[in-house]
């Protein structure tokens, strides 16, 4: 039974980072038993709005209440004693731990003389999963576990915690379709035990699944807040980006070029069998398959850095040895790896060194330092791709996902790359963010560069592929136009079932 007050109340919060103003009075409310979802493109204020709640940093002006009384949240450990958890991208768990000291970590229940007896700690694990409904052997170590698996037992160590109020960081994103179905149904059996859900998302279709009501924050303050029922995509996006978004993928065909990129029957030790594709001038070539077909594995071997077993790959029709990335850097292949923030970026290092730090014969033609040339490479990047920075000396690690996205771009737009292999180039952000990305590889196959797109977004690999591969078990398992294929098809052929 919901009480006087909300559950949760933020009133004017206001925060400042040197150089950015990230929130200015911000309003935001949280009932109990419902899904209240937080909305805006990156940068937008999100982050350090649940970073103050969940105790992580202090916020310089506003109030938080809790049941009507106010409270001061000094730290992770007070939020949570306050029944306050969350659960980000990168999960928090221990993965050569099991799922039920990982699941008690910190509050392991002990007898007499302090001991743990982990059979009881087992059995009080399995209790809590099976009142979430989740069929999992509390014994078995996380490392051993799915994706899905670990974000369920992140939800179930935050009710272990005696939460109330749980925020959940784009819960979703390494999940497959059936495994967000069934994140989906945890999440409103947790919300009907009365829990407040805080839930981050940028996929539209999830906050309609499972929203009841959206605030929509934009340059750091509130912007609205609407019933889920009520509100309409556009409108949203409408919000967002403080402009009409026509049309989400909006690619633009030209016809095909010459091969660049021929790749014949590679293989690895254990990734990669017999994989054979062609990439054309001026064409998007996306690929699709589920967690561990090697789609990522086919990346890193275009890009040097996994050395195939066999097979050939030719670059303008030369046959090419990429043994290292400095090799396919200099053959005009750039990378945009799945994890940008271990992949692709030095996150202590600024802005314009990152974008720097491949091109040093641009920005220091003869080994000689020239401060000026490589600031106005770097100015000339972040202007064209519209990074918000309010510096290009600002550490990487402050700015929001899709700034830190645009960052690993603008290196290979500077180094003029005509071969780009993005992975997973939009998980993670906004939808207007995605367009601007979209957008930006509309104008580089108009140039005559070609792109191989790998995504687990089946909408993104219909909407601005011009071919698609679908690969299963390391092997390409079909190729299909996308104006004739559909998401059904596309998976199972991901499951190796004959078309």
């Amino acid at each position: 039974m919901r009480g006087p007050f909300p559950l949760l109340e933020m009133r004017g919060i206001g925060k400042s980072f040197p150089g950015v103003r990230a929130l200015d009075a911000v309003d935001f409310d949280l009932r109990a038993g419902e899904v209240h979802v937080l909305l805006g493109e990156n940068g937008a204020g999100k982050s350090t709005l649940m970073r103050i709640l969940s105790g992580a940093c202090p916020s310089d002006t506003g109030e938080i209440r809790l049941d009507g009384q106010p409270v001061v949240i000094h730290s992770p450990h007070h939020a949570r004693a306050l029944g306050i958890s969350t659960i980000y991208q990168e999960f928090n768990l221990v993965p050569h731990l099991s799922a039920g000291v990982n699941i008690f970590l910190g509050r392991e229940p002990a007898q007499a003389l302090g001991f743990v007896n982990p059979r009881r700690l087992h059995e009080r694990a399995g209790e809590v999963l099976t009142q979430l409904g989740i069929r999992l052997d509390p014994a078995t170590r996380v490392e051993q576990l799915s994706v899905a698996q670990q974000q369920m037992v992140e939800v179930a160590r935050a009710l272990a915690f005696a939460a109330r109020i749980l925020i959940m960081d784009e819960p979703t994103s390494a999940l497959t379709a059936a495994e967000s179905r069934t994140l989906f149904a945890l999440i409103r059996s947790v919300r009907d035990r009365g829990v407040g859900i805080i839930y981050i998302s940028h996929r539209m279709e999830e906050i309609f699944a499972l929203g009841d009501r959206v605030t929509v924050l934009r340059d750091g303050r509130t912007i609205a807040t609407r019933n889920v029922a009520g509100v309409t995509v556009g409108e949203l996006i409408r919000l967002m980006a403080d402009r009409e978004l026509k049309d989400h993928f909006p690619r633009r065909r030209v016809p095909p070029g010459e091969p660049v990129l021929e790749v014949s029957q590679v293989s690895t030790r254990d990734k990669l069998r017999d994989v054979s594709f062609t990439l054309r001038q001026g064409e998007i070539l996306g690929v699709a398959g589920l967690l561990g077909s090697g789609r990522s594995t086919l990346a890193r071997v275009l890009f040097g850095a996994v050395r195939p077993t066999m097979g050939c790959v030719r670059v303008h029709s030369r046959q090419a040895r990429i043994g290292s990335p400095a090799a396919a850097i200099r053959l005009g292949i750039g990378y945009l790896a799945e994890d940008r923030k271990q992949q692709g970026l030095v996150l202590p290092l600024s802005v314009r060194q990152n974008i720097a730090l491949p091109n040093t014969d641009l920005a220091y033609p003869f080994g000689v330092r020239r401060p000026v040339r490589e600031r106005e490479l770097v100015a000339a990047q972040v202007e064209q791709l519209r990074i918000k920075t309010p510096h290009i000396d600002q550490p990487v690690v402050y700015l929001s996902g899709g700034n830190q996205q645009k960052v690993v771009l603008a290196k290979w737009l500077a180094r003029q790359a005509t071969i780009l292999i993005f992975d997973e180039p939009t998980r993670g952000i906004d939808v207007a963010t995605k367009v601007d990305i979209y957008e930006l590889m509309n104008r580089l196959t108009a140039q005559g560069a070609a792109i191989l797109m790998i995504s687990s977004d089946l909408p993104e690999v219909l909407g601005m592929s011009d071919r698609i591969l679908v690969m299963h078990e390391g092997r390409v398992v079909g190729e299909f136009d996308p104006r004739q294929a559909n998401q059904a098809t596309l998976v199972r052929a991901a499951l190796g079932e004959a078309p």
